[in-house]
């Protein structure tokens, strides 16, 4: 085992620190001591140390791929770290199982409710651990007792009798809350847990919050919006790459500090106007000014998702989606494209209203996504490059039902030399190929469809420099050609290298609409950071009622 120091011990939480309850003198209650872990052609750790203190809230925070996700797993027993030490009281521990962790005192509270809908409340609640009398049979009346016991002390009133599926989400968590803490835990780890609940609910889970770190129990906090890290969290991680980028207080580290580490880029350097942006030549019509939007979207609205957004592209123009992790950028090229059901708004396609919902719709008014996890959303993996390429393109080649091989070859043979994909022959298949030939691919599967609007969600990720600049560059070739295009990116350097426009989310909502000399590295961090809050969720409550009182009736 790799021993040493363990980060963040020595480092008291430097103080004062809003709401912080006692700082304990005593060592880490978990601590990972530069662990490592591989998967297959993966490093998702590389010596990460972390400390957890008892009676404190700390954050972890990062982008996709950053390592959260794979460091939880390891506290929890999910995985066995490949390298480096985990320990818990003190002593070097090895959970095998996530059932083991919860047993030593270890409890996760995932974003999505991991109960059982059809079972009562009192019977999730207590699962496994429910009061029996001297026949060994369940005794119903103090396991509802219990229940109802240990809901009012996290403010739910509700009926323990009826099934958990009847409440609403908010409610719903606030079990999954009061389980976790039931089973004597000593660490509760939250992952996004306020993803699904309302303003109200928030703040009663922040108090439940407050009042575990007062009783002594570690919190691990995992969110992307920074208010609520600021509101309730003493010290913060940030990890980057599957690399440690730091450990600290949270009290005196600046937003703009914070999102810095997150992404990467050098604060003095962004401050001093250090970002730079490549000056693009802007497209104009046939008319030499810039035309009618070719995709309008006004205030697209999902609950808990996207508040109020409006964005619009035009011929010949790169607009950026700008924003951290759930900040809503992917779900709106998804409500754009229909493949999001939404609760209110509207998208327009040339002019032309499209039915709410319909992919279908979009696709004919021409509206293309290429998706951020090709993998899962994009290529078949099993079949030739030449079908993966034609796919989309199938119903357009047939006449009479019947599909010319010769017109297919063609395609096939004009976005293969365009986009110059390497691949043995059209045949080979498309799971063979590097990462950036296949993204390449899926570029030539939509551009075969002629859109006049491609929606381009992290084109670049996991391809090689090479592959890189040359998708970089086929994006301007075609806004040279008059196509739209929407770019989403968490390169900033990318994203204010390419776009004419920055429209920037940060949790669900517009903050900012950023054009000309403002598309830079130093104004999209700024925007990011801006303390303002977004506008609180515009909808009515549903049918029905998803209070902590009971669910749709």
């Amino acid at each position: 085992m790799v021993r040493g120091k363990p980060l963040g011990a020595s480092e008291p939480v430097a103080g004062p620190v809003p709401q912080a309850g006692p700082v304990l003198e005593a060592g880490p209650v978990l601590e990972a001591d530069n662990v490592t872990k591989r998967f297959p052609g993966v490093v998702a750790l590389d010596g990460v140390s972390f400390a957890l203190l008892a009676g404190e809230v700390h954050a972890l925070v990062g982008e996709n791929g950053a390592g959260k996700s794979t460091l939880i797993k390891i506290f929890t027993g999910v995985h066995r770290p490949d390298g480096g030490e985990l320990r818990y009281l003190g002593e070097p521990a090895a959970f095998a199982t996530p059932l083991d962790a919860q047993r030593s005192g270890i409890s996760t509270i995932y974003q999505e409710v991991n109960l059982v809908p059809m079972m009562s409340v009192a019977r999730n609640l207590l699962l496994g651990r429910e009061p029996r009398n001297r026949l060994g049979v369940i005794d119903a009346a103090r396991m509802y007792a219990e229940a109802e016991r240990l809901l009012g002390r996290y403010g739910v009133r509700t009926d323990v009798r009826r099934p958990l599926r009847t409440l609403g989400m908010g409610a719903q968590q606030m079990v999954a809350l009061a389980r976790a803490v039931s089973v004597r835990a000593k660490v509760v780890i939250m992952d996004e847990p306020t993803s699904s609940l309302e303003p109200r609910e928030v703040d009663t889970l922040f108090e439940v919050i407050r009042r575990l770190r007062d009783d002594g129990i570690a919190v691990i906090y995992v969110s992307h919006r920074l208010d609520e890290l600021y509101q309730v969290c003493d010290r913060v991680t940030v990890l980057r790459d599957g690399r440690l980028a730091h450990t600290g207080p949270m009290a005196g580290l600046e937003r703009l500090q914070l999102i810095s580490l997150m992404l990467g880029r050098d604060l003095d350097e962004v401050r001093s106007g250090g970002a730079t942006r490549f000056s693009r030549e802007q497209h104009a019509t046939s008319a030499g000014e810039p035309g009618e939007p070719v995709v309008r979207a006004r205030g697209l609205t999902r609950r808990h998702v996207l508040r109020e957004v409006s964005v619009s592209v035009r011929p010949g123009e790169v607009v950026g989606l700008g924003g951290l992790l759930g900040a809503g950028r992917s779900e709106t090229a998804k409500a754009i494209m229909g493949a999001l059901p939404l609760d209110a708004g509207e998208v327009e396609v040339a002019g032309l209203a499209l039915p709410r919902g319909s992919t279908a719709a979009a696709i004919r008014a021409g509206v293309s996504l290429l998706p951020e996890d090709r993998k899962a959303e994009g290529i078949i993996p099993n079949l030739s490059v030449r079908e993966n390429i034609a796919l989309a393109s199938l119903p357009h080649l047939a006449r009479g039902g019947v599909v010319s091989d010769a017109r297919v070859d063609e395609i096939v043979g004009t976005y293969m030399r365009r986009l110059r994909i390497k691949a043995a022959s059209p045949d080979q298949k498309v799971s063979e190929l590097s990462g950036g030939n296949q993204q390449k691919v899926l570029l030539a599967r939509w551009l075969a469809m002629r859109p006049k609007a491609l929606l381009l969600d992290e084109p670049t990720r996991g391809i090689d420099v090479g592959a890189k600049a040359e998708v970089q560059g086929l994006i301007d070739e075609l806004a040279g050609e008059g196509l739209g295009v929407l770019l989403i990116s968490s390169d900033l350097e990318e994203l204010a290298e390419g776009a004419d426009r920055i429209v920037v989310l940060r949790e669900g909502a517009v903050v900012a609409e950023l054009s000309g000399a403002d598309v830079t590295e130093e104004g999209i961090m700024a925007s990011i950071a801006d303390h303002s809050p977004p506008p609180r969720d515009p909808l009515p409550e549903p049918a029905g009622d998803h209070s902590a009182e009971g669910g749709p009736r």
